[in-house]
């Protein structure tokens, strides 16, 4: 017989041996649920590799009595989809039930997608999607709507122990293996059962006449890299976990996630940019320099290349996670722009626009300007806003960092454009 692989040899055969999913699979849980009522629906099964999707679609139509039909996306057309859909017709016509489980359904194209619709409809066949991919982002809407989605968790600790344990009772001994070193091969999985299985048979082949430490266990297995997609939903996740970390002054979490992006391959110039907009976004004027230190390290980069540049942008995440933050200038100008589209055309005051001709001159343009330089304290208090539109405050400084100070100018201005007002009324 041939040798089958431990993954193989240990796939679960009830949905009660399926690890780490419990908030689907309980009783009580929204698949637990849908089986115990003795009804299935098309669904989604969305998660990370080795979390056991395919696992839990062929027990599905085990649990349901539905024939099983498994397709991959990657290797399948148009035509293979037929094929599956009049061989469902025919079933269904004898009573019998058909689960088409399609891996990795997001690599199909939205026609293809689009096929899928009539057949889940007038219920042909049961659709069960596998994939790695935010659906929201992967699959068509129309057929999203017609489709649970459920959630699939990466493996923690404690179901990839439970893991190691059925494969060291199929091994018939333990695995050589120290405490510090089986704490390291479930680290090396990384949330992955089916890789987790493949790290355990390299270890059981060794034949170690001593057990293996931490060190050891890294020096005998190929360390994978963290899972990391630069054109989709891990891009966005870890760069909104660095921009939020960097916001709650959070510096080490901030460092760790610039860590994990970098590590999994992201380019060091998007980060880069990123820092920039963080700098005036976040930060702002409540530390003016921040933009000036962004704008280094982004240049520092650019000279020095990777690996040595990426020390700047390593700087640059700790001087933005503690620095003062303020995002008063990105609401002001937020606040200015809704505003301007709330006010069209309006005119400036002709007291501030300038009269290059005689006949501007007179219509008045120009007339009555006050030359704030000449004023004893700089500042004439003139109205600059548009005649009609009352004055309004878009800036509202935090009393942090440097705005602190601005805060103190601002406050004067008024208080001088309030005497200039009552002076007038006088």
């Amino acid at each position: 017989m041939a040798p089958r692989p431990l993954a193989d040899r240990l796939r679960p055969q009830s949905l009660g041996e399926v690890v780490g999913q419990d908030h689907l699979l309980a009783e009580t849980a929204p698949l637990g649920r849908m089986l115990s009522q003795n009804r299935l629906s098309s669904m989604i099964l969305w998660g990370p590799p080795g979390s056991g999707k395919t696992t839990i679609a062929r027990l599905l139509a085990q649990h349901s009595s539905h024939v099983f039909e498994p397709l991959s996306a990657v290797f399948s057309g148009v035509a293979d989809l037929r094929k599956i859909f009049e061989a469902a017709r025919q079933r269904r016509q004898l009573g019998q039930g058909s689960l088409l489980f399609v891996d990795e359904i997001h690599r199909f194209n939205r026609s293809q997608q689009d096929s899928f619709l009539p057949y889940v409809e007038d219920g042909t066949v049961t659709l069960v999607g596998a994939t790695t991919e935010n659906p929201s982002f992967a699959l068509n809407a129309a057929l999203l709507s017609r489709m649970q989605v459920f959630v699939l968790r990466r493996l923690d600790d404690l179901a990839l122990d439970r893991l190691v344990k059925r494969a060291e009772s199929d091994l018939g001994r333990p695995l050589p293996l120290t405490e510090d070193g089986r704490a390291t091969l479930l680290a090396l999985a990384d949330g992955d059962g089916r890789y987790l299985l493949t790290l355990i048979e390299e270890v059981h082949q060794l034949q170690a006449k001593q057990p293996l430490d931490a060190q050891g266990v890294v020096g005998l297995l190929q360390k994978r890299a963290p899972l990391y997609d630069k054109a989709q939903e891990g891009h966005y996740n870890l760069i909104s976990a660095l921009h939020k970390a960097l916001r709650g002054s959070d510096t080490d979490a901030a460092l760790y996630w610039m860590a994990r992006m970098l590590t999994g391959g992201e380019d060091p110039l998007y980060i880069a940019r990123r820092l920039v907009r963080f700098a005036v976004e976040d930060v702002g004027l409540a530390d003016p320099q921040a933009l000036v230190q962004a704008l280094a390290a982004w240049d520092a980069y650019e000279r020095l290349g990777s690996p040595e540049g990426e020390l700047a942008l390593a700087q640059l995440v700790i001087y933005l996670g503690t620095a003062p933050k303020s995002n008063a200038a990105y609401a002001a100008f937020g606040a200015a722009q809704k505003a301007a589209r709330e006010t069209g055309s309006l005119m400036p005051p002709l007291h501030i626009l300038n009269a290059p001709t005689r006949m501007m001159k007179d219509m008045g343009y120009g007339a009555g300007y006050v030359y704030d330089h000449g004023t004893a304290e700089g500042f004439s208090g003139q109205n600059y806003f548009p005649e009609g539109m009352g004055r309004r405050r878009f800036y509202a400084p935090v009393d942090r960092g440097f705005e602190r100070e601005i805060k103190k100018r601002l406050d004067y201005w008024d208080q001088m454009r309030k005497r200039g007002q009552e002076a007038q009324q006088q």
